[in-house]
């Protein structure tokens, strides 16, 4: 290992595969707009999550947006969204002016609190936007999310954007259980395209609506008739081809990351300054590294002045001045004041995990 290279804390994955394939593509003499690649990339996530359905489109804040859309969310309806997220979450359903109505999340998993998600349910709420942070399940269970909305007659979404490769216990996909589930793929995630965004759903009626959402709101695909009002947040067959190559790799991406995540629980066992979230390897892939820290600022600080990167993970989202609204949520607010990501990246080496983890503990010395 050189002992001088910079660890970040996080960074993408391209190799000479994505640059022979686009390099094949660009000889085609293609057009560069979506065609075939992105088919075959919508083909290949169907494929590995089980779901009917795949449509791609411009980044992962889209997604969100037009399955709420296609799920018949309007202005003025509200939805119930966790307060710790990426700002993404609320963001895309402000955009056509539903309202967001934040409820506090679990300690253990930092997805969204059921019993807040009971007390948050007006009159006027339509949908539950469920985030599987991390890759992770709630320890309430997803059924107990299916079961609240059939009850009060809402619809569940899945924000699935860091958790392509994640499953339930049940063995479903992260992201099938809900009407539709999205995933993101800007240059953070497990596999990448740059930006770009999914959104996968069983329902046929659901495919249809974004695929016109999607594409003007044609009638058919080329023609310039429409039947419906839609936007254009098509995807481009650049970015399928990296996708397509990026699939290939996502089989061993899951297994490293988990092997990362465990590497890191076994060199900090035992130090108290820092806890870990539950993450069940079994099924879920860790997107990020994330603890609690002590002095977690001056950790990172630390961190940086010996070669290591790392991030404060997201701040409440109530208190961002965005939005800027009162209520209490103690969890987001820790998370706020001690969440910490770790370097996180596929390709970290067993050493650079072991030299993070031994000036962690240095630090606490």
């Amino acid at each position: 290992m050189n002992p001088d290279k910079f660890i970040p804390q996080m960074e993408p994955w391209f190799g000479s595969e994505e640059k022979e394939a686009l390099n094949q593509y660009m000889e085609e003499g293609g057009w560069l707009t979506e065609f075939k690649r992105t088919s075959e990339f919508e083909r290949r996530i169907a494929e590995y999550t089980g779901a009917k359905h795949c449509i791609v489109v411009n980044n992962g804040t889209i997604s969100l947006t037009l399955m709420a859309l296609a799920a018949g969310i309007n202005a003025g309806d509200e939805v119930i969204v966790p307060n710790y997220t990426m700002i993404a979450t609320p963001n895309s359903i402000k955009m056509f002016g539903a309202v967001p109505i934040f409820v506090d999340v679990e300690r253990e998993t930092l997805c969204m609190d059921i019993e807040g998600a009971k007390k948050a349910i007006t009159p006027k709420t339509k949908a539950i936007f469920f985030v599987n942070v991390n890759g992770r399940y709630p320890k309430a269970g997803i059924k107990a999310f299916q079961t609240l909305c059939y009850d009060k007659g809402l619809i569940l979404l899945e924000d699935a954007a860091q958790s392509l490769g994640s499953f339930y216990p049940d063995g479903k996909h992260q992201g099938t259980v809900g009407l539709s589930g999205s995933f993101s793929f800007s240059s953070p995630k497990v596999i990448s395209t740059g930006q770009g965004g999914a959104i996968i759903t069983d329902d046929d009626n659901i495919a249809i609506s974004i695929r016109k959402l999607k594409d003007f709101g044609r009638s058919g695909g080329g023609n310039d008739i429409h039947d419906s009002i839609g936007f254009n947040f098509k995807f481009t067959e650049l970015q399928a081809v990296i996708g397509n190559e990026q699939m290939k790799k996502l089989p061993w991406r899951v297994d490293r990351k988990k092997e990362i995540m465990s590497l890191y629980r076994r060199n900090l066992a035992g130090l108290n300054e820092v806890k870990f979230f539950e993450q069940d390897l079994s099924c879920t892939t860790p997107w990020f590294i994330d603890i609690l820290a002590e002095n977690r600022n001056g950790l990172s600080e630390y961190l940086k002045e010996n070669g290591i990167g790392s991030r404060p993970m997201y701040p409440p989202i109530n208190k961002q001045q965005a939005y800027n609204l009162k209520g209490n949520y103690p969890v987001s607010n820790l998370v706020g004041v001690k969440g910490l990501w770790l370097p996180s990246s596929s390709q970290l080496t067993d050493s650079d995990i072991i030299k993070t983890a031994s000036a962690i503990r240095q630090f606490y010395k």
